[in-house]
């Protein structure tokens, strides 16, 4: 069974590549070997994994006859397991994910899940009411804290305490040093535990840390529960199996655990992205605006939710630079074929989402920004995969588009903003994630005519 071609470098090599400089080295290779292609990546036990990129690929990924993959904890990173545990939806297969799924699906679509809209609302209010015309912020950690917030007071049910902010700066640190490519690259390299100082060590006491504190929550809801509590921890609770069991604390915190890291951050990320292109491009801002308008100073949260450029403009955020380039990979447990090649067992057949999202055929002039793409047709479930596909689709997708839309409407309904300069920006790796780099910043110049509450001059 042959491989497709790929690069012929040694695999640290690739490794580094694909850590530094992950997007220039998907597409140079796409460019050189076509599509699927084979790279071989790491240093002690180099992994050899396959991307694909066409619909007709991932249709065949996403939704396989049951049992054929692995898709689970066996194939997870150390940094994975040490994070989420090997009981996270994200590392689960066969019955035990989809028992897990079932109990996590119903706090994040209908009307659980609207019920959040004031909450998100108002905690960006609060965010923005700290910002000073005048003076620049910077876009993703400005992100990062209203989507921080939103998580630990709707999932979680925290508000402002001591633990509350003890969670805020262990996470925050956490996923800061998590996001440095170097780091990353050294959990990869030396995956043990070698004590404190060591790269791994150092996670596994942040993580020590916060579960402590997820823990004593969860122990202190059980004893003493609120059956009027909509928060997802309280209703995760309450939730029960076809047998009638419920999820034990370690499920619980696992599942916590991937909620709040995965949940957040990627929000955050696809936020400032979404802002960037709007203040980047003044006919797409300016389009927006009247959308939002057309709603009047006091827009009911689903009238937003439906706002069709405001969709376009979320979609298109993520189609061009998607938060996770790749899916999780699938491992066939025997030999598949995959278009008009067989793959061994073992293989890593991966997703590749940055890619799928800059097909020519798919999207024509895909490194455009040009929202109405997504008005002029609707995209198959293989074309457009920001959140992945098939039954590992990310369960969060509805919530984190909700989000998105609403803070987004929020804050510019509320501030007129400026890109600090107006240079282009290219994503930069932040851990598993493409994120906008550092130095970009927003800068608000005045408030909106009509409202109440009038930003702070510096």
């Amino acid at each position: 069974m042959s491989l497709p071609a790929g690069p012929a470098s040694p695999p640290p090599l690739q490794l580094l590549q694909w850590i530094g400089h992950p997007t220039d080295y998907l597409e140079r290779t796409a460019r050189r070997y076509g599509d699927p292609f084979t790279m071989r990546l790491g240093l002690h036990s180099p992994v050899t994994a396959v991307f694909f990129s066409s619909p007709e690929a991932l249709q065949q990924l996403f939704n396989p006859e049951p049992g054929l993959f692995d898709s689970g904890g066996a194939n997870a990173s150390s940094t994975f397991n040490i994070t989420f545990g090997s009981n996270s939806l994200l590392l689960l297969d066969g019955e035990r994910h989809q028992r897990q799924r079932r109990l996590l699906t119903p706090p994040f679509h209908g009307e659980r899940m609207r019920s959040y809209g004031t909450l998100i609302r108002s905690l960006t209010e609060q965010v923005t009411a700290r910002w000073n015309l005048g003076t620049p912020f910077q876009a993703r950690r400005s992100m990062q804290r209203i989507s921080l917030r939103v998580i630990l007071q709707a999932v979680f049910g925290l508000h402002d305490g001591p633990r509350y902010l003890r969670v805020c700066q262990l996470l925050g640190s956490m996923i800061d040093g998590s996001a440095s490519p170097l780091l990353l690259g050294l959990r990869l390299i030396f995956p043990q535990d070698a004590g404190p100082m060591s790269p791994m060590g150092q996670l596994k006491a942040q993580i020590d840390a916060i579960d402590a504190l997820l823990y004593t929550e969860i122990r202190e809801r059980r004893e003493r529960p609120d059956p009027q509590a909509n928060d997802v921890l309280s209703l995760l609770l309450a939730a029960r199996d076809e047998a009638g069991q419920g999820m034990s604390d370690v499920e619980l915190r696992d599942e916590l655990m991937t909620l709040l890291v995965a949940g957040h951050e990627t929000t955050a990320t696809a936020m400032a992205w979404a802002f960037y292109w709007i203040h980047y491009l003044p006919a797409v801002r300016e389009r927006l605006l009247a959308e939002l308008d057309s709603l009047g100073n006091d827009p009911d949260s689903e009238a937003i939710a439906r706002l069709p450029y405001l969709g376009a403009v979320c979609s298109e955020a993520l189609r061009i630079y998607p938060v996770g380039m790749i899916a999780f990979a699938r491992v066939p447990r025997r030999p598949v074929q995959i278009l008009d090649r067989e793959y061994p067992v073992g293989s890593f057949l991966i997703p590749n989402i940055y890619l799928a999202h800059r097909r020519p055929e798919t999207y024509p002039d895909s490194e455009r920004f040009r929202p109405e793409r997504f008005l002029e047709r609707t995209f198959s479930p293989y074309e457009f995969v920001p959140f992945g596909g098939g039954t590992r689709r990310c369960i969060g997708m509805a919530f984190a588009l909700y989000e998105m839309k609403l803070v987004l409407a929020t804050v510019l309904a509320r501030v007129e903003l400026r890109l600090a300069d107006l240079r282009s920006r290219l994503p930069v790796r932040r851990g598993l994630t493409l994120a906008p780099p550092e130095d970009l910043y927003l800068i608000p110049t005045a408030v909106r005519s009509g409202r109440r509450d009038p930003l702070p001059v510096h």
